[in-house]
């Protein structure tokens, strides 16, 4: 297949597209930034320009699209500019595949249009808590509880048949990207697989800005010198999955949207499906790094969510997907990376 990448110059898009390559696939990139070791046939533009993405399309039989503003942000000024590249860079991407008759589409999702995790009560069974309320945090209560009653919940598995519950700016804009997908889907007889990643990290993760992974700000605090700084009380969930392993998640929903009858959106989450505490991330990079132990800190941000980590059963049942690199090699190289450019 001839394959488009969108944001292929990125972080997780140009995983995607040496993966799909080294699949046999012809690959072309779309990306509004060229970055230094950009390999393969890359056209320079936004998602948002009909008429480049239009010319990027010619012979394409599937796209991947990954061009996007990502991360939680800093704050709802960020909105416009989420909106903009996430929502409208999507409706003219899906515009343009209609009129060129591509009918097959695997999107970069993401977990946090769930929201909170699911929670079971011991009273109440499974339960959806309520937003934090700022008042519990500044007081370090940062634990969920029981909307009926009040008493401690616990955290379980979200499978893809939850009810989305976006409470970021971020996380509404992926929703809105999933529901036009599923949209042109319906309305064209295309076939879209909406892949959900958890916290993707590797190499090539941007560092130092204020979209950064948590896993990049930690490394980056350690490549100073300094402590990484956990927020909260570090005992939120998350769950870690290498780049590589996300990137042969694309190959096998590619295979999976080329074959699938027109009409389908099929969600699939993206994860290790080993929880880790996110003290425990920064704990792990300070151990390889040999580096300060990290400093938990209290802080917190509105809109963070306290524990969210999705099973990944449907994505190893129905396409035959499973995580090939540990924790423990992840961060080793991760490490290596760090040690690599500190030495430059």
């Amino acid at each position: 297949m001839r394959i488009l990448v969108t944001g292929a110059a990125g972080f997780i898009g140009s995983h995607v597209a040496e993966a799909l390559a080294a699949g046999g696939h012809t690959v072309a990139g779309l990306d509004a930034v060229v970055r230094d070791g950009t390999r393969g046939d890359l056209i320079h533009a936004d998602v948002r320009d009909a008429e480049a993405v239009a010319a990027a399309l010619s012979g394409v039989d599937l796209v991947c699209h990954h061009a996007a503003m990502v991360g939680l942000g800093t704050g709802f000024a960020d909105a416009p500019g989420y909106v903009s590249r996430n929502d409208l860079g999507t409706a003219v991407l899906l515009a343009e595949m209609a009129a060129a008759g591509v009918r097959r589409l695997v999107l970069a999702s993401s977990m946090v249009i769930y929201g909170e995790g699911r929670y079971e009560c011991p009273l109440h069974g499974s339960a959806r808590p309520l937003p934090r309320a700022e008042a519990d945090l500044a007081a370090g209560r940062f634990e969920p509880s029981c909307p009926d009653c009040g008493a401690p919940m616990l955290a379980g598995l979200v499978t893809e048949d939850a009810p989305a519950d976006p409470r970021n700016v971020y996380a509404a804009t992926k929703l809105m990207q999933e529901n036009l997908a599923a949209s042109w889907a319906h309305l064209t007889g295309g076939a879209v697989a909406a892949l959900r990643y958890h916290n993707v990290y590797g190499p090539r993760m941007p560092a130092d800005t204020p979209y950064a992974g948590v896993a990049a700000i930690f490394r980056s605090a350690l490549a100073r010198g300094q402590a990484p700084r956990v927020f909260e009380d570090g005992a939120q969930l998350r769950d870690f999955v290498h780049v590589r392993d996300v990137a042969r998640a694309n190959a096998v929903a590619a295979r999976w949207a080329a074959g699938a009858p027109g009409g389908r959106f099929r969600a699939f989450n993206v994860g290790s499906g080993v929880p880790r505490r996110v003290g425990e991330i920064a704990a792990a990079l300070s151990r390889v790094l040999a580096g300060p132990p990290p400093e938990v800190t209290g802080e917190y941000r509105l809109g963070d969510v306290r524990h969210i980590v999705a099973s990944n059963e449907r994505l190893r049942t129905e396409l035959g997907w499973c995580p090939q690199i540990s924790f423990d090699a992840g961060m080793a190289e991760f490490a290596d990376l760090t040690r690599l450019a500190q030495a430059t």
